[in-house]
């Protein structure tokens, strides 16, 4: 097998996950021969770096670089990553587990979501094939990383959503002037457009043609977690589940882990949340069949309203191997979860969010974290791109004349 070279970085070759077959470094990501999804090839010779190694490394997810599809050094994002994991002794005793940490993906640099781990792949991808305009489908957070990823590398870019997006999606995408394209339609509908795109123009559509490279980056969030645990393994992550990518990736990365003997013991169980107003890969779990069912979404979680999500088969199966669960949380909870949140941590994220931490919520309820659970949830997205959700049911501030006796009117009320 061969890879394809551009300056000093290769793509590495590709396998389908479902059949076996093998093919060159390219910017495909679906099987010729069955149509399922294409990984990278890791040279089985590989060598791994230690503890001490990686701490020496600067901070960011290239850290980790080894276990991300390049031969080569990468050239383009080399700051993303390695955001904070912030312990949360309030949000635990609320849950009722032992420990809670969140990671913090709605610092992530530049663009606030941890959509900036895949497209730091992505177009890094993109760069070693030689393409210069990338481009996405996008719920929003995507959008907002391709764009701000390709402005920084001088990338012509090509940003197809859905047209109800959340104003903060849309202004966090258009600030970096790509080629913005808002889509009558759901996701799905973008998404089918966007395949037939990346065909049409040869463009590097980073989760779609670019998939197979683009969704590796995930797995450093889990290289993270493990690191900044100390090099030890939590019991249980709670993660939102769009297309189903990330629960796989955060599976694969803890594995990896493990294997290169960076972490010693059992891998935490996953928990794979949703909006119940699109909840396909939840309600496949709870069937436990083979297929996924579509569905049109409904939820004012727009970032993870995928109603036919590309890895949901694939994320059911990680979360029932490592002995989790998958949940769905009504829009309600959600909002109680981002206030929550803020309250207990003063971390402020978006639905995804809301709905990650609603979910642990919920399923402490069912008795599946456990009080002597170490969890770590993921926050995706940062609240300030998803205000509407909010904003509502927040409290109005009072107003009052620049007067002392007005201010304790106040505290005299605050403290009935």
């Amino acid at each position: 097998m061969t890879t394809i070279e551009h300056e000093s970085l290769r793509v590495l070759p590709q396998r389908c996950r479902v059949c076996g077959a093998e093919q060159e470094g390219a910017a495909v990501a679906v099987c010729e021969n069955c149509l399922g999804p294409l990984d990278p090839i890791y040279p089985a010779e590989r060598s791994f770096p230690d503890r001490a190694t990686i701490a020496g490394r600067a901070p960011s997810m290239w850290r980790y670089r080894e276990w991300l599809p390049f031969e080569g050094e990468p050239a383009l994002s080399l700051d993303t990553g390695f955001t904070p994991l912030v312990e949360a002794p309030r949000l635990a005793r609320v849950i009722g587990v032992a420990r809670v940490w969140i990671k913090n993906d709605s610092v992530s640099h530049p663009s606030l979501s941890f959509k900036d781990r895949v497209v730091a792949t992505a177009i890094n991808a993109a760069h070693a094939l030689g393409l210069t305009t990338i481009g996405c489908a996008s719920t929003g957070n995507l959008a907002n990383a391709v764009s701000a990823h390709a402005a920084r590398a001088g990338l012509d870019a090509w940003v197809f959503i859905p047209d109800d997006l959340e104003a903060g999606k849309i202004i966090g995408t258009a600030i970096y002037a790509p080629h913005l394209v808002r889509v009558r339609g759901h996701y799905d509908d973008v998404n089918r457009l966007c395949a037939q795109v990346a065909d049409r123009f040869g463009w590097g559509i980073v989760n779609v043609n670019l998939r197979g490279y683009y969704g590796e980056g995930s797995k450093t969030m889990a290289f993270e977690i493990a690191e900044q645990l100390g090099w030890r393994l939590p019991t249980a992550v709670v993660a939102p589940m769009a297309g189903g990518s990330l629960v796989t990736k955060l599976r694969k990365g803890f594995g990896e882990a493990l294997s290169a003997e960076l972490v010693s013991g059992t891998p935490p169980r996953l928990f794979g949340a949703q909006a119940e107003g699109c909840a396909p890969i939840v309600r496949h779990f709870d069937r436990g069949d083979d297929r996924v069912i579509p569905e049109v979404p409904k939820t004012i979680a727009r970032s993870i309203a995928i109603g036919n999500p590309a890895d949901g088969t694939f994320a059911a199966k990680a979360i029932r191997d490592s002995g989790g669960a998958a949940q769905a949380v009504s829009d309600d909870a959600l909002v109680a979860g981002i206030r929550l949140l803020a309250e207990t941590t003063g971390i402020f994220t978006e639905t995804a969010g809301g709905v990650t931490v609603a979910a642990a919520l919920a399923l402490a309820k069912r008795g599946q974290l456990r009080a002597d659970d170490e969890v770590v949830l993921c926050i995706t997205g940062n609240g300030l791109k998803t205000t509407e959700a909010v904003r509502d049911v927040l409290p109005e501030a009072p107003v009052i004349a620049p007067k002392v006796r007005e201010v304790a009117a106040l505290v005299e009320a605050a403290s009935r």
